[in-house]
């Protein structure tokens, strides 16, 4: 009877240790994050207008930032676009994105281009004391873009494109051992258009395209800090034109994306103690999702399957978009587009306008975009503006 006692009293004490051993988790966000995240932000006014997308919308000369084997199917044989946008335009007046970009259609088969990108944080002055002179420091960011376009078939092409990435955030003037971080990225792509379809009351022409866009190796901003990575974003879209005479034209279009970045986990620690806060002894552990401590490849094949809530949390990762566009005489054009995001990956929803004009081998573009979601967008209210000069127009009008 007495060893009964003393093996009850036992497991008393067994059981009130293991229950002061409970797992307290972090207050963490469900949120994909990545370094460089200007490269997601669509810097020309046509995408805009449509609810930024463009991997299957009809060629222009800024396809290079969505998909760069739409050149192939240029009617234009060289062009150059340059683009303007204001970023938290409600705050400052000294953040933008810039983009410059330019094609050259080879031949029949082929073509190429080149583009730059530049996103300027604007001026910082840090004053050490009143005595001190302030001294002004520009964070700035870009990518240097160069891409190949081959047409496989009369209605099919593909691109490969090389980005090079330079990150110069970091505070010299705080730090004097801070450098710019940099790495490079690759983009594949393909696109596919019918010829023009004769239907019964008007014709048309099917288009489709994908893209894997910024694959490659992390950037890290400094010696001590994490890696972060890049970008990698899989495009999938397609559209439809109905062309009711020579002088009316309407495209709808469609766009799923998503990051192919491994969901951050959600972490926690063993409570050893009861007291709610992580000792030097209680280890981090991760209690549901899977470690994203992993090689960019391996993280591009993780992100479709190791969110913490499931299947149902992996669908939330897509964005989609939806745009249409009406032209007239290929002189003017009417554009309007909806993106929509979840709320528990941003939350991003906004509505968008636009319109384009042309004149002889010009074309200026504009958007402006109205927020729909409880999070305000940076760039709600601004209007975005583009130019593109077409040389050698129509010299491939068979397409």
């Amino acid at each position: 009877m007495k060893n009964q006692i003393l093996i009850a009293i036992a497991l008393v004490f067994a059981f009130h240790a293991k229950a002061q051993e409970t797992i307290v988790f972090d207050n963490q966000t469900s949120v994909i994050t990545t370094g460089v995240p200007f490269l997601l932000i669509a810097s020309d006014a046509r995408a805009a207008a449509l609810g930024d997308m463009g991997v299957a919308t009809s060629v222009d000369g800024f396809s290079q930032q969505w998909n760069p084997s739409k050149y192939a199917f240029s009617e234009a044989k060289s062009g150059i676009g340059v683009s303007y946008t204001p970023y938290l335009s409600k705050l400052v007046n000294d953040i933008f994105l810039g983009n410059v970009t330019y094609f050259n259609r080879i031949d029949e088969k082929s073509a190429f281009a080149v583009s730059f990108k530049y996103f300027s944080l604007g001026e910082i002055e840090i004053v050490q004391d009143e005595f001190s002179e302030a001294l002004i420091e520009k964070p700035n960011e870009l990518t240097l873009d160069l891409s190949y376009s081959l047409r496989l078939s009369d209605q099919y092409s593909m691109a490969v494109a090389l980005r090079y990435l330079r990150s110069d955030l970091k505070i010299q003037a705080v730090d004097e051992s801070a450098k710019a971080a940099g790495s490079f990225a690759v983009d594949i792509a393909g696109y596919y258009q019918t010829e023009e379809l004769a239907l019964n009351d008007f014709n048309g022409r099917w288009r489709a395209g994908w893209a894997i866009q910024n694959l490659g190796p992390k950037i890290k901003y400094d010696d001590a800090g994490r890696e972060n990575f890049l970008p990698t974003t899989l495009r999938l879209g397609g559209g439809f034109d109905f062309i009711f005479d020579e002088y009316n034209k309407l495209g709808v279009t469609a766009e799923f994306a998503k990051l192919l970045v491994p969901t951050p986990p959600i972490r926690g620690f063993v409570d050893t103690d009861g007291d709610e806060t992580q000792d030097t002894d209680e280890p981090t552990i991760i209690v549901e999702g899977k470690d994203d401590d992993v090689s960019f490849i391996s993280g591009v094949f993780q992100s479709f399957g190791d969110a913490p809530g499931g299947f149902s949390e992996e669908l939330k990762e897509f964005t989609w978009a939806l745009g249409v566009e009406y032209n007239y005489q290929d002189s003017f054009a009417l554009r309007t587009g909806f993106f929509n995001e979840s709320d528990e990956k941003g939350a991003r929803k906004f509505f968008a306008l636009g319109a384009g004009f042309k004149y002889t081998t010009i074309n200026i573009d504009l958007s402006y975009l109205f927020s729909a979601s409880k999070v305000q967008s940076p760039l709600e209210n601004t209007l975005r503006f583009t130019l593109t000069f077409n040389f050698g127009d129509e010299e491939y009008s068979e397409y």
